[in-house]
């Protein structure tokens, strides 16, 4: 299963890059550079969601609102004159869902990382969520996943996958710490590994100090 980074190098990713950077106003090297960054963490944050059987439900039915494709299928439409209110207000409740309390540190940690403002940041996860949601959705039905074990077995594939040369630098550690002890929490990962030494640069090291205490 290729992973959720590979979206990124294709023709389908590059048009997402370009059209999150136009909404955004940023540069598409700058809004790839976070999306690499921002996308394995939402990723993890879901999987963590998945690791119960309530939060598999959960989010089952979020997936399922999602899982025609529709937004992939016409990304042109979807970005033609601004993504709309409706759309930019979907991602907010899915980064609210996602990643709940710890939402402001893991924005101020991409913000840092990427060197972008704050408010660019959240602004491009609230227009990529809906776009994420649609390629898990997308991949959720045509892999017939049905239960919570399907599910995690889905999104662990999607970020086992995220390796490769072009995944590397501060969106390799993120890939290599999401899930360190396989129990889905992207939370205790990042900061037991800056706790215990192993990695203290980079985003890892960055989101272990706002997470851990």
């Amino acid at each position: 299963m290729s992973g959720i980074l590979d979206l990124l190098n294709g023709p389908l990713g590059q048009q997402i890059i370009s059209g999150v950077a136009g909404q955004t106003g940023q540069s598409n090297d700058k809004t790839s550079s976070l999306l690499s960054m921002a996308l394995p963490v939402l990723m993890g944050a879901m999987k963590k969601n998945a690791s119960t059987p309530e939060g598999a439900r959960g989010l089952m039915g979020a997936l399922s609102k999602h899982s025609s494709g529709g937004l992939l299928d016409n990304l042109g439409g979807f970005f033609e004159g601004g993504v709309d209110q409706s759309a930019q207000q979907d991602g907010d409740g899915i980064l609210g869902h996602l990643l709940g309390g710890k939402r402001p540190a893991v924005e101020n940690a991409l913000s840092q990382q990427s060197g972008m403002d704050l408010g660019a940041v959240a602004n491009i996860l609230k227009v990529a969520a809906p776009l994420l949601m649609g390629a898990v959705g997308k991949q959720t039905q045509q892999s017939g996943v049905s239960d919570s074990n399907g599910l995690q077995g889905l999104l662990g594939g999607l970020l086992g996958g995220s390796g490769g040369p072009q995944n590397n630098g501060a969106s390799s550690i993120l890939t290599s710490i999401l899930d360190a002890d396989g129990d889905g929490s992207i939370i205790d990962d990042i900061a037991g590994m800056a706790l215990g030494g192993k990695k203290k640069g980079g985003l890892g090291g960055l989101l272990g100090g706002l997470f851990g205490k």
